[in-house]
Parts: C-alpha cells; sequence; structure tokens
C-alpha cells in the first residue's frame, strides 16, 4: 500500500510520498542471460543490473527531479515505509539511491530492528524472447493500520490541504487507512493505483477515491477492450472521483474528466513512430509522477485544458523513461532547463 500526503499551510507546502506500507520491491536486481534457463542448470548472466525499486518509491524518484525543475515548489517529500533496521547496510543504500542532496525525508519510516534485508525482487530477463520472470522475497513485518494511523496523525498536525496517494497493494487494510483519513481530515484528497489483475478489493479503493489510476492489465483481466471503455465503466464506480487514467502501454494512456464527463487521450509516439524500449519497468510509475506532479503544483487542477497538458505531460515523460535503464536524468531530459 502506498500513499501520498500534501500538506498546504501558511507558506510551506508539504508533499508526502510514502512508497506503500508495504513496498514490493524497495530492492531488485535483474539478470540478464541468453535464454531462460532449465531446471537444475547453470547458465552465465550476460549483464546484471541492481537498484531500488517499488512503485511509489520509482514515482517519487521521478517526482524529486520534476521539482527540482520547479523552482519556489517548496515541497519536502516524505518516504513511508516499512524498512530494515535503521543502521542496517540495507537501509543506507535506500536512503543513497535518492542522491546525497535529495530532498526525500526517511524519517517516517518504519524501520523493523533485527531485519536487515528489504523487500526484494530478482528478475531474470531471456534476450531471446524478451521474458522477465520475477522471484520476490519478503521478511519485513506488514505496516498495520495503527502504524499509519500514528504517521498520518503526527503529519496532519500542521493542518492545511492533504493529497494522499495509494498503491492498493493490500486493499482491506488501505480502505481502512482511507476511511481513517477522510473522517480525521475530510479536505484530504486521496487518489490509488489499481493496478494488479485479480486482486480483491481494489474497485471499492477506486470507489473512495478524487483520482485513480488504472493499469492495461487491470482493464484487459476485467475484459475492457480499451482504455476509454474502462475508464467510462470505472466513472460509475469511482463516483467521487475528479480524475480517472488509464495507461495502455504503446498506445499512451487516456483520462476521464469527470467534472466535464470528457474523455482524453494522448499516444505516446505522436508521429506514430515505433518507441525502441530499453527499459519498461517503472513506466506507470513514471506516469503517474508526472500527473501527480501536475497536480500537485499547478492550481487549477480540474480544468480540462490543465488536465489534457497533464496528461500529455506524463505520457511523454513515460515515453522518455522506457527508452533507458532507470530513471536518471528524466527530469532534466523533459523539463530542460526550467
Amino acid at each position: 500500500m502506498s500513499w501520498l500526503q500534501t500538506v498546504l499551510g501558511g507558506p510551506v507546502i508539504t508533499h508526502t510520498l510514502s512508497p506503500s506500507l508495504q513496498p514490493r520491491n524497495q530492492h531488485h536486481g535483474t539478470y540478464s542471460v541468453p535464454f531462460f534457463p532449465s531446471e537444475d542448470s547453470k547458465l552465465r548472466a550476460s549483464s546484471l543490473t541492481v537498484r531500488r525499486g517499488g512503485n511509489c518509491p520509482n514515482s517519487l524518484e521521478v517526482l524529486q527531479q520534476l521539482l527540482g525543475r520547479h523552482p519556489g515548489h517548496n515541497v519536502t517529500p516524505y518516504l513511508i515505509s516499512a524498512l530494515p533496521s535503521a543502521d542496517s547496510p540495507a537501509a543506507a543504500k535506500i536512503r543513497e539511491s535518492f542522491g546525497i542532496d535529495s530532498i526525500v525525508d526517511l524519517t517516517r519510516c518504519v524501520y523493523h530492528p533485527g531485519h536487515s534485508e528489504p523487500a526484494s525482487s530478482y528478475i531474470i530477463r531471456s534476450d531471446a524472447t524478451g521474458s522477465r520472470t520475477l522471484v520476490n522475497y519478503n521478511d519485513l513485518p506488514e505496516v498495520t493500520v495503527d502504524d499509519f494511523k500514528s504517521v498520518a496523525n503526527d503529519l496532519l498536525l500542521g493542518g492545511g490541504r492533504t493529497w494522499w496517494h495509494f498503491e492498493g497493494r493490500l486493499p482491506e487494510t488501505t480502505l481502512e487507512c482511507i476511511t481513517h483519513l477522510r473522517k480525521s481530515s475530510p479536505e484530504a484528497r486521496i487518489s490509488v493505483e489499481i493496478e494488479k489483475p485479480g486482486r480483491q478489493g481494489l474497485q471499492e479503493l477506486a470507489a473512495e477515491a478524487d483520482v485513480v489510476f488504472y493499469s492495461k492489465s487491470w482493464a484487459e483481466d476485467q475484459g475492457y477492450q480499451t482504455a476509454r471503455d474502462c475508464l467510462e465503466a470505472q466513472s460509475k464506480v469511482a463516483r467521487k472521483a475528479t480524475l480517472l487514467l488509464c495507461t495502455w502501454g504503446s498506445d499512451g494512456a487516456s483520462c476521464w474528466s469527470l467534472p466535464s464527463g470528457r474523455c482524453l487521450s494522448c499516444a505516446a509516439s505522436p508521429d506514430g513512430k515505433e518507441v525502441q524500449v530499453v527499459d519498461a519497468v517503472g513506466a506507470g510509475d513514471t506516469f503517474i509522477a508526472g500527473i501527480l506532479f501536475g497536480l500537485l503544483c499547478k492550481a487549477d487542477a480540474d480544468a480540462d485544458a490543465d488536465v489534457e497538458a497533464r496528461l500529455r505531460f506524463a505520457v511523454q515523460l513515460a515515453t522518455c523513461k522506457v527508452k533507458r535503464e532507470g530513471f536518471s536524468d528524466l527530469g532534466r531530459d523533459v523539463m530542460g532547463s526550467k
């Protein structure tokens, strides 16, 4: 489960982005191999890439870059997550992964003494077919609703408007957290990511959110043929929402603006040329970062013209991401010297 919180109080604006109450992949290694190995065999990898992962940590890494290109934002992002012991090498690497001069504050994380490893995934990528096989490992305790309430209540003490973004990994727990926010901070804005096919309880989360991000894989699992089909149907489910968005791979993304009832779409490649994909891991996280950046840093978040501009920006950002390994210099390459 993940959330993003924005606190607006006086001259100080604090945007709080958490990766997940229990992030799926705080660390992952990708082994590229000539072909997928058979059982009980030995195979030399052609390359190895190790980096910090996780849906919201990825979004936070990109968001930090965008904020760095937006002078005067006065934003402090917070990472709120279950992590191993604060003095463990793994926790240090996670902190370092955001950069020496990072504006990300990790003091709200739930550190677990006695645990030395973060949630991890290991990816075997076949050069022959392009397939990716994932093996996950995680022995960290799940963050509880009480953990969330403690952190949320502390962060809400400053008052002001807030924005929370949830990954939706643990729907039942996430729903309790959203309910707590609705009661303790009725003016809070809430967004959720609906991503994993077959996961029960996700539509209940969408019904409570102001902004909802749907993945292509989830939409297709529900029987939708296009992003527009998904958004039109889900507009009857997410009745509190003002904005619904659905990514659709090489076809870009679409959004449904509830105030106007308009569906807007943006292609990944406006000129129709095929996008050369180098690394698609984190493309959806990058798209979310682009949308959240626009919603958090622009005043008229619901105007259709602004929504269309944000959609184009987020698609451009995600398209730029898939053309490279990782997320380095995305903000610079998309926003230039701003």
